[in-house]
Order: C-alpha cells, then sequence, then structure tokens
C-alpha cells in the first residue's frame, strides 16, 4: 500500500517544486508592445502574485502608470487588465523562468509579444 502511493505523491512533489521555480512571475519585466495603429512602445509590468491573484503596475512612455486590475494567475497562465482611457485592456498570458509570452486585446484587435524579465 505504501509503494503504491510513494510514487504519485513524489511526482506531485516534483511538479510543484518545478512550477514554482520555473514560473515565478513576481517581479519587474519589460518589452516592446505593437498598438492597434501599428505603432510601439516599450511597457514594464511590475507583477506581484499572492496566491492566485495577480497585482501590479504596468508602466509606459505613452500611458504612464496604471494599477494592474482583475489579474488572475493559474499555474503559468495569468491574465489582467488595466485601464487606458476608460477601456479595459485585457493581457493573457503564460510565464517560462525569464519570459512571458503575452496576448493583448485592445478591444477586438489582438497582438502578441514577448516580455523578458528584469535582472537586477
Amino acid at each position: 500500500m505504501k509503494k503504491n502511493l510513494f510514487a504519485p505523491a513524489l511526482l506531485t512533489c516534483c511538479f510543484i517544486f518545478l512550477t514554482a521555480f520555473f514560473a515565478d512571475l513576481n517581479g519587474k519585466w519589460t518589452g516592446v508592445l505593437t498598438i492597434p495603429d501599428g505603432s510601439t512602445l516599450t511597457a514594464t509590468f511590475n507583477f506581484k502574485v499572492d496566491g492566485d491573484k495577480l497585482s501590479g503596475t504596468a508602466e509606459s512612455d505613452a500611458g504612464g502608470v496604471l494599477t494592474i486590475e482583475n489579474g488572475k494567475v493559474s499555474g503559468d497562465n495569468f491574465s489582467f487588465t488595466v485601464n487606458v482611457g476608460g477601456t479595459d485592456i485585457l493581457h493573457s498570458g503564460k510565464v517560462y523562468k525569464d519570459s512571458c509570452g503575452m496576448d493583448i486585446d485592445f478591444g477586438g484587435t489582438k497582438t502578441h509579444t514577448t516580455i523578458m524579465r528584469v535582472k537586477n
């Protein structure tokens, strides 16, 4: 009986460890975003994860500092909105060790970008 429970418990612990080690979204990230008019802007995201809640800020020269709202984390997937001029912009993505693939929905116009972890 002990043998049958040991392997699944060990696999579960390894999975939790690897997810925590490789998929840490906390901290500062930066990347270049393409907006609907085709222009680009550099954005910096400061993420704070508390359980399954994501908070923090998004900052760019064009929009200033915006608060991350409705932030959620599930495993290595995340989503949040920022309000730009009265419009909620949905961001969703997947976190890797030092990068995130992120899809941004500008009210029906979608774009994809990669943001990178800022090294201290």
